[in-house]
């Protein structure tokens, strides 16, 4: 069940709809709701009823949903259907909501009471994407696994990396390597490589790896010589760029230009504990850029609502001499257009959203889930129950679904990249890139089974 079917609602619906899940989206909005059917593009049932409307939620099915997201534009609105979903029976509910202080770790078990199992608040998950993005120069994407145990590099091939050119993946990632790379995003094409994949001019690799060896990485795709990024310029005022500097390095100093005189003011007030100079101006003006130094800086980020006022001020960011370019791209028609563009790190809250979502659907015991913004494919945090079927084989035993690869394990707190001939035991936590539409279909290889599935594998194995 979805309540709320504007941007996240709508984009999350098409996500699910290619899980096979049964789906009832709920808005009381007809003209919305009905441009869903029209579209085309979801397989998807519609009310319009109020989602805080409890006859409207029995006769939705609430009663006998596994999982209830409230993704409505009102932060009240979603947790009072949650706490009405709840109670007439809902497994699991998701609320959006618009106010940090719910996210705090502190008040999990309070929301937990109320019937929420869980809040998201894509503007501070969006806000620390961004921060790891501008802290490496070099790379696209940057995520930490198991508490940093893991790390996965998504780095923009170039000509400096033709080392990498012309060899199988088997050569380059043999057993020994500190490195496993788990994914290729080739123009419009998202690759889950095998051996004999290579890899090409232009391409985003995606690399597993251990924290002490990303210098090695680094050294490895030629990018020792991009320059670290200590001067930032954020066009854009609102609670994205807040987050953003708030959970900026104490070595990082920031601008930030905003348009709005009155906005200003308020961000000199949320910000004034902060170290950030804050400019009123346009931004999309390229004498306002470099008036406020622009020059001078090694990354810029364009974080205001409008989709391609972002990719412009990038693209003009780039030709000024700025290497290093953020760009939030809420519109999805547009990020893979913004890629083609070469704009650098590319955020969209509507997957990040999606990311926290589809880890409560989830039935196995699964830590952390990531949607790849620029690809069509999902990584997941698996941990491989006692007695599971990852665990009576090597991995190259497995017969794994095609499209799915295991990029590396953690193991008493130690990161591991993952081999044909690598075991996996009970308790290891697996990382694991599939396309899209594959993670939920590897349940099956990560559960705990059944009794009666114990005794038939005892019996094969005896």
């Amino acid at each position: 069940m979805i309540a709320g079917a504007g941007a996240v609602g709508t984009h999350l619906a098409e996500l699910l709809s290619k899980e096979d899940q049964d789906i009832i989206l709920i808005d009381e909005n007809p003209e919305k709701t009905a441009f869903l059917a029209d579209s085309g593009n979801y397989d998807l049932m519609t009310l319009n009823v109020p989602p805080t409307s409890i006859t409207g939620q029995k006769e939705a099915g609430v009663p006998h949903a596994d999982l209830f997201i409230a993704v409505t534009p009102e932060e009240s609105c979603n947790i009072t259907c949650c706490m009405l979903a709840h109670t007439l029976g809902a497994k699991k509910t998701v609320a959006r909501v618009d106010n940090s202080e719910y996210v705090q770790p502190q008040y999990q078990e309070f929301f937990r009471k109320m019937g929420i199992d869980s809040v998201i608040y894509p503007e501070i998950l969006a806000a620390e994407e961004i921060v790891e993005g501008l802290k490496r120069s070099w790379v696209r994407q940057y995520w930490e696994v198991h508490g940093g145990a893991l790390i996965m590099l998504g780095i923009k091939l170039r000509e400096e990396s033709k080392a990498l050119y012309g060899k199988p993946l088997r050569e380059l990632c043999k057993p020994g390597t500190p490195y496993h790379i788990v994914l290729i995003k080739r123009d419009d094409n998202t690759i889950i490589p095998g051996g004999n994949d290579e890899l090409k001019n232009g391409d985003i690799a995606y690399f597993m790896t251990t924290r002490k060896e990303i210098a090695n990485i680094r050294k490895l795709v030629g990018k020792e010589n991009y320059a670290e990024v200590k001067n930032v310029m954020i066009m854009g005022g609102d609670k994205t760029t807040v987050h953003v500097v708030h959970r900026k390095p104490d070595y990082m100093n920031m601008r930030v230009i905003e348009q709005s005189s009155e906005r200003c003011d308020r961000l000199s007030e949320l910000l004034e504990d902060d170290d950030v100079m804050i400019f009123n101006g346009d931004g999309r003006d390229t004498s306002v850029l470099v008036d406020e130094g622009i020059r001078d800086c090694q990354a810029f980020a364009a974080l205001t609502s409008e989709t391609e006022t972002n990719i412009l001020a990038c693209l003009t960011a780039k030709r000024m001499g700025v290497r290093k370019t953020v760009a939030m791209v809420e519109n999805m028609d547009y990020v893979n257009m913004a890629e083609k563009l070469d704009i650098g790190t590319i955020i969209n809250k509507k997957t990040i959203a999606a990311s926290h979502i589809y880890q409560m659907m989830l039935n196995t015991d699964v830590a952390n889930v990531k949607c790849l913004t620029i690809a069509d494919a999902d990584v997941a945090e698996f941990i491989a129950g006692e007695g599971s079927l990852i665990t009576q084989g090597l991995v190259k035993d497995q017969y794994l679904p095609s499209g799915v690869t295991l990029g590396g394990l953690v193991r008493d707190g130690v990161g591991y990249p993952i081999y044909g001939n690598t075991q996996i035991m009970a308790g290891d936590s697996v990382v694991v890139f599939s396309k899209s539409t594959l993670i939920k279909k590897l349940d099956r290889y990560f559960c705990k089974p059944t009794s009666a599935i114990n005794r038939i594998i005892s019996s094969l194995t005896h």
